[in-house]
């Protein structure tokens, strides 16, 4: 139990900047198997955006509350995976060969293509929140609870998603310095396990309670993977930590997206 406490802190360390206990390390062997909690990570920052949005909520409009809860987010991860969706942007819109799009994206500078991306990002995942909490017509009784679930839904199945791509595609950097080195060498059955479990559980008690509609969240996101997956493969032959990054953020918006449509049809 003491080791599957401090391989979820090691996770907790590698993907937030919530404090963990001193003796927690960046061990490979940890981080390797810290893949299973990458989901169960998103159970926590969701419910820290949502506790963000209520605090927000209380004084401001549902819109601003939406703001703060993205702030939130990103101020829990520091802007990990955001960060990885820029580089992306940078590296696949102004490279053209393997060597230049992994050498773009390893630098730390923003490009043009990076900070468009980004902003349109950010703006897009806004407007689909501050519609889904104006949404007068929710045949929801407590909203406050399907806002609470939505949160940890859409944070945990995009992490599911994204970490998922190591577990078929070929890690592409040959170098020790990249961020998702530790995690891409090797997993096991109970990482696909963990991974798959704390990603769907919470969207499975979403669709058990409101409407078995939200499934659809899934093959949605298969789409979403197969495609971005070999869009990756096509251009560099695998994958980086980077593109998990972006993957998973594609996935957020996805599954916002997703869930607002079905919401009209409830």
């Amino acid at each position: 139990m003491k080791k599957q406490i401090d391989i979820f802190f090691t996770a907790l360390m590698f993907y937030t900047r919530i404090p963990c206990p001193k003796h927690i390390n960046h061990q490979p062997d940890y981080l390797n198997k810290a893949t299973r909690y990458f989901p169960l990570i998103g159970w926590i920052v969701g419910t820290i955006s949502f506790l963000f949005f209520l605090g927000a909520n209380f004084l401001f409009s549902n819109s601003v509350a939406a703001l703060f809860s993205i702030i939130a987010g990103i101020l829990t991860t520091g802007a990990f995976h955001e960060d990885g969706f820029a580089d992306v942007c940078d590296g696949f819109g102004g490279g053209w060969t393997k060597e230049k799009i992994l050498k773009i994206m390893k630098d730390s500078a923003i490009g043009a293509y990076g900070a468009i991306g980004i902003i349109l990002l950010l703006l897009l995942k806004f407007l689909i929140l501050s519609e889904i909490f104006n949404y007068s017509l929710l045949p929801f009784e407590n909203k406050t609870l399907f806002f609470g679930f939505l949160f940890i839904v859409y944070h945990s199945i995009s992490r599911a998603n994204a970490i998922s791509l190591s577990f078929t595609l070929t890690y592409v950097r040959e170098d020790e310095l990249s961020k998702a080195k530790p995690i891409a060498k090797a997993y096991s059955f109970v990482e696909v396990f963990g991974v798959m479990f704390f990603g769907l559980l919470p969207l499975l008690l979403f669709s058990f309670t409101y409407s078995f509609l939200f499934l659809l969240i899934i093959p949605v996101l298969v789409v979403v993977r197969f495609f971005l997956g070999r869009y990756f493969v096509k251009w560099i032959g695998g994958y980086t930590g980077d593109c998990l990054g972006a993957l998973e953020q594609v996935s957020e918006v996805f599954t916002l997206l997703s869930i607002l449509a079905i919401c009209k049809f409830i």
